[in-house]
């Protein structure tokens, strides 16, 4: 149990040999499930606060579906990303934690049977929700695979184009979130969609500030994300406007009554907002002046930290307003 711990707390392997569960754990970066835990989450909540007719045996489908999606997609991402020649001995990737195949963990070929076999385990609940739905499901279920894989898929490869976090915003908010609401209600108002909006852009401001991070390698080998098209400075900037715009499309929306007022509760993250927009006001440091296991990793540790804290009061204001509502 220990060692589970220590990969969901820093996405790295353990000492010692690795037993079946840390390697899944390890192998997954389960350690970022959280934010698609949330995202499901987010749609059963948003269904009971609309007083909606939920079937909850497709709801529990379709967020199983959507974890099993983070699986295929960061096993994927891996594959892609090695077999192109972006993930090496001396970028960040195998420097924060071991790359799974350029550590000797697992082969190319390991790799890809993994990602087959969770990728077919979604196609199946995919079949079995469109039985039970229609087609619609189909559509979502498909979308998200297509913006997954192409995010490092050749030939599209959207974060070589600054394209991979407008592509995280559409796959943790409208994607995820109205998938499962559609599968457990059958409908796909657009408040739901709107109302996704504020924790798929939080969740990105974790892929603004890896790129960040990231940004001198990304920059050398031609990989155009979008801190390396804007530049650090204006970068960092834009991903302090996202935290603004949690908070203020959070307000908005229940000033509307999209929102259950309950989810107000997101003020009580602004002391670590406090601390986590001091850390964007500066360049990343030369070396990190705190023990980091994530190393070379600056800004994307503390935005993830904000995104937990703050998703964590968003849903239990969600669940206070659902309760209400009942």
């Amino acid at each position: 149990m220990q060692k589970w711990l220590y990969v969901l707390a820093t996405t790295n392997p353990p000492k010692g040999r690795l037993d079946p569960v840390s390697k899944w754990l390890y192998l997954t970066r389960a350690g970022v499930f959280p934010m698609t835990l949330v995202a499901a989450a987010l749609a059963g909540l948003l269904a009971i606060f609309r007083d909606a007719d939920v079937h909850w045996g497709w709801f529990a489908l379709s967020a199983t579906g959507i974890l099993l999606a983070h699986m295929a997609n960061n096993l994927m991402n891996d594959l892609f990303d090695v077999e192109v020649g972006t993930d090496r001995e001396d970028y960040p990737r195998n420097l924060y934690s071991p790359h799974p195949v350029l550590s000797g963990v697992i082969t190319k070929r390991g790799l890809a049977s993994l990602a087959l076999m969770v990728n077919a385990i979604c196609l199946c609940i995919m079949i079995v929700l469109t039985l039970a739905r229609d087609w619609w499901i189909v559509a979502f279920a498909v979308g998200g695979f297509v913006l997954s894989a192409a995010y490092t898929a050749p030939p599209l490869r959207l974060k070589k184009r600054g394209l991979g976090e407008p592509t995280v915003v559409a796959v943790w908010g409208p994607l995820m979130v109205g998938g499962c609401y559609y599968a457990a209600t059958g409908t796909a108002p657009g408040a739901v969609m709107v109302a996704s909006l504020p924790y798929a852009i939080l969740c990105t401001t974790v892929l603004m500030g890896k790129h960040i991070d990231k940004a001198p390698w990304d920059q050398a080998d031609g990989t155009n994300t979008l801190p390396v098209i804007l530049g650090d400075a204006l970068a960092r900037r834009v991903t302090q406007g996202m935290f603004v715009a949690f908070y203020l499309l959070v307000g908005g929306l229940v000033a509307v009554r999209v929102l259950p007022i309950a989810t107000l509760a997101i003020v009580l993250s602004y002391p670590l907002l406090r601390r986590v927009w001091t850390t964007y006001n500066a360049p990343k440091p030369a070396e990190s002046p705190v023990p980091n296991p994530v190393w070379p990793l600056w800004f994307a540790p503390h935005s993830f930290l904000l995104t937990r804290r703050a998703g964590g009061l968003f849903t239990l204001g969600l669940i206070v307003g659902a309760i209400a509502g009942v």
